[in-house]
């Protein structure tokens, strides 16, 4: 057998090599007089947030700053066991799982064809003479789809195949179907109630679901389906010019609103609109906590697979494609937890506290938010629970500190990590909105993320001035 050779790294990929032997060479020397509590504890996250935003994937970002919190904290062998094995009881290790999960449930509602039925009652309710109209129900099959399973790229994967060729023959452009795609699934994202990224808000903030919809979840939802009134008739009139933006005529020739689903289909997708409605409305009532999601998503993606009599080896293949898709955001987020382990060891917020309480005792409540909420227009694009988790650490003491209330934190949080979704540069969201269209102009998406961005902006800015 021959051996191959992995490609040379590029100018890029060296240049970051590079760096992080240099934050790692500056936490070893820091940590060898380095004492808790220490200003140092903040380099590890500093490091995560540099790389990170320089290009370095998540994943490889993640796992250099935990070298670099290992290096700074200097624990001993077996605290350093305790630490890595007790990551796997943290809640935000728990948050990875729960992407996973969400994966395994959309695979199995894929196989049954329960997906495709509820896709296509969604677009029933729409007047199919209208171009608008089908635009907008493209737009709520994508809010609904990303609503249940908690995941954007996901559920777009799932649903594109049915309403490409629905938005074909209703001669919709692909810039339109990917802004219709695009605007329902952040509205889903907003209002999903075992999104990842919402799970860790509700963990950080302990407010309830009913709560988080009224005062985060809804508001951007509804903006949403006010902006695609305004814009998809718009966007549809001039991309329609462009002959390179319209669908070929093969690409109305896929799913076809007769086709026959499999026999499983109605019972999958019943059991599991039920199941749904059941584990939110106990979420809502116990308050259950970031715990709950855990339990509810096997349950839910078990009575799926019963109602549709899947065979349990079929069934288990299903639940492991689905889950092994993300084993990396597993991995990711049991790095993060025990990252996030050591810096409390390394206890820097005393320091930052001590540092900044003259300053926070003449800053208000409302100027501490919005300079909070702000940080998401700089953040990762496509880590949002992640960035969530990690503003609550920075800033969950301080906020304490100022009496942010915990609306007014999931506020925070909501926006802070939601805005990047808009914009302001091209995000990994974008991208699969235009993707899964086979759309081909992603300054189209920019331009709509900016109609979303600032009035969103204003928008919780006056909520702000609510709850704060």
């Amino acid at each position: 057998m021959a051996l191959t050779l992995a490609p040379p790294p590029t100018v890029r990929g060296r240049v970051q090599l590079g760096v992080s032997a240099v934050l790692l060479a500056v936490s070893f020397a820091a940590g060898l007089t380095a004492e808790a509590p220490t200003a140092w504890g903040l380099l590890p996250i500093g490091v995560y947030a540099a790389l990170a935003i320089g290009g370095l994937n998540l994943v490889g970002a993640t796992f250099v700053a935990l070298l670099s919190g290992l290096l700074l904290a200097r624990p001993a062998p077996v605290d350093a066991a305790t630490t890595l094995l007790g990551a796997f009881g943290d809640s935000v290790f728990f948050i990875g799982v729960l992407c996973a999960l969400g994966s395994a449930l959309g695979e199995i509602l894929r196989r049954t064809g329960g997906a495709a039925l509820l896709v296509r009652r969604v677009l029933r309710m729409f007047p199919a003479d209208g171009r608008s109209a089908i635009a907008l129900g493209v737009m709520t099959s994508a809010l609904v789809l990303v609503f249940a399973l908690g995941t954007l790229a996901g559920a777009l994967a799932v649903i594109a195949p049915l309403v490409v060729p629905v938005a074909a023959r209703a001669g919709l452009t692909r810039s339109t179907t990917a802004t219709a795609l695009l605007l329902g699934a952040g509205a889903g994202l907003a209002t999903a109630p075992f999104s990842p990224a919402n799970i860790a808000i509700f963990d950080a903030t302990g407010i309830s679901y009913p709560l988080f919809l009224l005062v985060c979840g809804l508001p951007l939802a509804l903006l949403s389906y006010l902006v695609a009134f305004l814009v998809l008739p718009r966007i549809q009139r001039a991309s329609a010019r462009d002959d390179g933006d319209r669908y070929a005529e093969a690409d109305g020739t896929g799913e076809a609103e007769g086709e026959a689903l499999p026999a499983t289909a109605g019972r999958a997708a019943v059991a599991f609109a039920a199941a749904l409605a059941v584990a939110v409305l106990a979420a809502s009532i116990t308050r259950a906590g970031a715990l709950f999601p855990i339990v509810a998503l096997p349950v839910m993606t078990i009575v799926t697979a019963l109602a549709a009599r899947m065979p349990a080896r079929e069934a288990l293949a299903g639940f492991w494609d689905g889950f092994r898709r993300v084993l990396a955001i597993v991995a990711l987020f049991w790095m993060l937890a025990v990252l996030f382990d050591l810096v409390t060891v390394l206890d820097p917020y005393a320091i930052l506290m001590d540092d900044l309480s003259g300053s926070l005792a003449g800053l208000s409540a409302y100027a501490f938010a919005l300079a909070v909420a702000l940080l998401g227009w700089v953040a990762v694009p496509g880590a949002t629970a992640a960035q969530i988790v990690l503003i609550h650490q920075i800033f969950g003491p301080l906020g304490d500190a100022v009496g942010l209330s915990a609306p007014a934190w999931a506020v925070v949080y909501l926006w802070g990590s939601k805005a990047d979704t808009y914009g302001p540069f091209p995000n990994p969201n974008m991208v699969v909105a235009l993707g899964v269209a086979q759309g081909i102009r992603l300054r189209t998406l920019l331009l709509v993320g900016w109609a979303v961005l600032v009035p969103g902006a204003v928008m919780y800015a006056a909520i702000l001035t609510l709850l704060t």
